[in-house]
């Protein structure tokens, strides 16, 4: 039988790992690592990205509830096939959320098969949008108008003017600056 490995997080700088520490030490995890980091992405999460290279089969990843370990169901179930590929099971101590057990797995399933139902959702009404968008003669399929005067930038540039100083006196970015310019010598 495996360990169990603790993984608790929170958002802010100012938030308190206490409860969420005493959670998993009740819940029989030696090893538990802490990380105070955004929840949105993987990215900047050095502590999860450790724990869970160090997991092996028949370990068990535990947390207080999925929302610690991620924020969007695309992450969870990306962590979830990554554990289930290595032979490692998900706890939550506060959720029904063990895919060790039959009843822990469908509970995941389910939120993976309503998480997929809202992005469908989502697709539809966008599609919807656009058709009618097309309907009125508003949507061009182009993305939208640009805002950047190129010809102003053109001209300016003509000037001798840097891309600072054009980017300063149009109040736009000197990436758009350069971006206007670029596509004028790609045309």
């Amino acid at each position: 039988m495996g360990g169990l490995y603790g993984y608790v997080r929170v958002s802010t700088a100012g938030q308190d790992l206490t409860v969420q520490r005493a959670s998993l030490k009740a819940a029989g995890c030696t090893i538990i690592q802490e990380e105070k980091a955004p929840g949105a992405a993987r990215q900047g999460k050095g502590e999860l990205a450790s724990l869970l290279e160090f997991l092996q089969a028949g370990d068990t990843l535990v947390v207080t509830r999925i929302d610690r370990l991620a924020r969007s169901m695309r992450d969870l179930l990306d962590i979830v096939r990554f554990l289930k590929g290595r032979g490692i099971s998900l706890k939550a101590t506060e959720q029904p959320i063990d895919t060790a057990s039959a009843a822990g797995k469908a509970f995941l399933d389910m939120l993976g098969v309503f998480a997929e139902f809202e992005t469908n959702l989502r697709r539809e009404r966008q599609m919807e949008g656009i058709a009618e968008a097309k309907a009125k003669g508003v949507y061009a399929g182009k993305g939208r108008k640009p805002t950047v005067d190129r010809e102003a930038v053109r001209r300016l540039r003509a000037e001798n003017k840097r891309p600072s100083a054009i980017a300063k006196e149009l109040g736009i970015s000197r990436a758009s600056v350069y971006r206007s310019l670029a596509e004028v010598t790609n045309a």
